[in-house]
């Protein structure tokens, strides 16, 4: 229970409304006989008050230990039903707790699979859609066709004969992690050597013998990972490696689709069936993350964390690629592809959210440095519309976890018709990674706050880096590569002047948190500044904000400004200057009190605003990371002021043999 509970506190960055554990009271022969023997611990609010719950229960004997022990945990982020013990996992199959699972994701045929279920008698406690999976797990072990079927066959069943609609990842008691979408990955502990360091993917028999199919694989040397002389082991199955990294740092990725299988101390992995371009086994990988990481330090939250650890973070996307005394970039994950990729047709941006904006931010210098058409797509409008995509575009896909479900439902899209496909992502060995045909790691290090912050800029500088190492042979180009190059060697500098103005952004949260929206307005390279400004203070403090292209401000947005609307705009000395003015002067007219974010050179600007936040000059094509830099500040201040967490859900797992 306490590696339980503190791996939920681990993940209490990404933010929950309730929590709840479910663990074996007994050993593995008791428990295989006696299902009742797991217990289930929920409650609402905050992991702490989990934990107090867990110390009021008088049928749980904290002191006792066992030579085998297993349980799961998990917070939730109400999606079907209220927060609420009932809604909250584990979820059972009926009130023995039979079957009890955790589940990060959405089914969406949940709805058919419950008619279904309660047309058989099965009758539902919850409203959440994960309730069914231990219902249908219960109702095909009750219907099995023989005694001997196995839990694992009950999970391969599930998956087959219901065509479950899911993007998810799972865990279940009887142990049969399994993966559809969702990250998940598996701790490996153990004081002594392991069987193998890549463990190979097993098949389920195809025979026609019905017994031979409801039956594992042999499970032996071979086939398993295990401690040699079956020593003590221990396995994590987490969503995320910050709940596992203070117990191993030793960890094996699933790919979608594996079920990994844990029965007397020894791990295997199988699927259904085989696939084309299926991996033939699962490496052991060692995490290069620390635990000083993925601790908050000195801060508030990792969200504040993260937004002062930015001029590291873009140092560390730099580090090794751009050599600022010969004006050269290398990018060592593109290089055998990179003469493809400038010999194709169009660049086709493809992410969700965040990500989306740092492809919309970085357009501009795309097209003017590649002089090929940049199309920016957000990953679940791109699927909606089957939109044409052809052998010669060059597909990107941003995510900074790499497992974002629309970006990599997109990505096989795009491979399905011959795309090259690039990757830019902050997660080594995620989905993304592995499935693109190359790509750029940005090395912002690991990013907790959901709110994202660091990975935003560094994914700016990641394809910055990208557009100068395509026109890197271009003579007439070279004036203005030196002018960016030189730009980025001083943007850490800047960032850390940015920074600076935290007090000043605080006071100016105080004056606007009790309003009820936000207009921001900006136009060329700072429109995406805009979107992802309004994005932060809707994601984090739940007041609605909209960001605005000032180009548009005459074709409606204007009707909502007068004197009690709050407007930011972003002014800065580029190619908009001028048009940014006229737009700040029909703010103005309508009796606007515009909050400027301006060149703190341009004393224009200052002198006929009232308001305004001046940040450092940079390149044009850089100014947009140092004006995003305020907006995540305020959004920040604004929740802490609005008295919400700066957080948002998650998986932890822990099995002891």
């Amino acid at each position: 229970l306490e590696v339980l509970i503190k791996g939920l506190h681990r993940l209490e960055y990404r933010g929950y409304d309730s929590a709840g554990v479910g663990i074996d009271g007994g050993n593995s022969k008791e428990w295989e006989t006696n299902s009742k023997n797991i217990h289930l611990i929920k409650q609402t609010g905050k992991v702490k008050a989990l934990d107090e719950e867990i110390h009021r229960q008088q049928d749980v004997d904290l002191d006792v230990e066992f030579d085998v022990h297993l349980g799961i945990a998990h917070t939730r982020w109400a999606t079907h039903g209220v927060p609420s013990p009932v809604n909250s996992h584990p979820q059972r199959s009926d009130k023995n707790n039979e079957f009890i699972v955790i589940h990060n994701g959405i089914i969406t045929n949940y709805k058919d699979l419950k008619k279904f279920l309660e047309s058989k008698g099965y009758e539902f406690e919850s409203e959440t859609d994960t309730e069914t999976i231990a219902k249908l797990v219960k109702y095909m072990y009750d219907n099995r066709e023989s005694d001997a079927i196995t839990f694992a066959t009950l999970v391969e069943q599930y998956y087959i004969t219901v065509q479950l609609k899911a993007l998810t990842s799972q865990v279940g008691i009887s142990l049969h992690p399994s993966r559809r979408g969702g990250p998940l990955l598996i701790g490996v502990r153990s004081d002594h050597k392991f069987s193998t360091d890549h463990i190979p993917i097993l098949y389920r028999s195809s025979g026609k013998d019905k017994k031979s199919c409801n039956t594992l694989p042999r499970m032996d040397e071979d086939t398993c990972l295990f401690p040699v002389d079956e020593k003590a082991v221990e396995y994590y199955f987490a969503s995320d490696a910050s709940a596992v990294i203070e117990h191993t740092n030793r960890v094996i990725f699933l790919e979608d689709d594996d079920i990994a299988a844990v029965r007397d101390g020894h791990l295997s992995i199988h699927r259904i069936k085989r696939t084309a371009g299926d991996h033939p086994a699962r490496a052991i990988q060692t995490l290069q993350m620390e635990l000083q990481q993925i601790m908050k330090g000195n801060f508030s939250s990792f969200m504040q964390k993260e937004i002062f650890e930015q001029p590291e973070s873009v140092v560390n996307t730099m580090r090794g690629r751009v050599n600022f005394e010969n004006n050269t970039v290398i990018l060592g994950g593109l290089k055998d592809h990179i003469k493809e990729i400038q010999r194709c047709r169009r660049l086709i941006m493809i992410a969700c959210g965040t990500s989306y904006h740092a492809g919309v931010a970085t357009r501009q210098v795309l097209e003017e440095l590649t002089e090929l058409p940049v199309m920016v797509e957000l990953a679940s409008d791109f699927l909606d519309r089957n939109t044409p995509v052809f052998r010669d575009d060059v597909c990107f896909f941003i995510s900074q976890s790499g497992e974002t479900a629309d970006s990599l439902l997109a990505l096989r899209y795009c491979k399905e018709r011959g795309a090259l496909t690039v990757g830019i992502t902050n997660t080594v060995g995620s989905s993304v990674s592995r499935e693109t045909d190359c790509g750029v790691h940005i090395n912002a290090g690991p990013e907790i706050g959901v709110a994202s912050t660091k990975a935003y800029t560094s994914q700016f500088v990641a394809l910055i880096m990208f557009a100068l190492l395509m026109c890197d042979d271009r003579i007439s180009v070279q004036p203005r590569r030196r002018e960016i190059i030189q730009g980025l060697k001083v943007l850490p500098d800047l960032i850390k002047e940015v920074l600076s103005l935290d007090e000043e952004i605080q006071k100016l949260a105080a004056e606007l948190y009790q309003q009820k929206s936000v207009l921001i307005m900006g136009r060329g390279y700072h429109y995406a500044t805009c979107l992802e400004g309004a994005l932060k203070i809707k994601e984090i403090t739940y007041m609605h904000s909209e960001g605005i292209l000032a180009g548009e401000l005459k074709h409606g947005p204007l009707a909502l400004v007068d004197k009690l609307m709050p407007v930011i705009m972003i002014i800065m000395r580029d190619h908009t200057y001028t048009k940014c003015q006229n737009a700040l002067q029909q703010v103005v007219a309508r009796q606007g009190r515009p909050i400027v974010i301006c060149d703190k050179e341009d004393y224009e600007t200052i002198k006929n605003s009232s308001r305004t936040i001046k940040v450092p000059h940079s390149v044009d094509c850089l100014q947009g990371i140092l004006s995003v830099i305020p907006l995540q500040l305020l959004s920040f201040h604004l929740a802490v002021l609005r008295g919400y967490d700066v957080r948002l859900f998650s998986t932890h797992f822990h099995l002891t043999s």
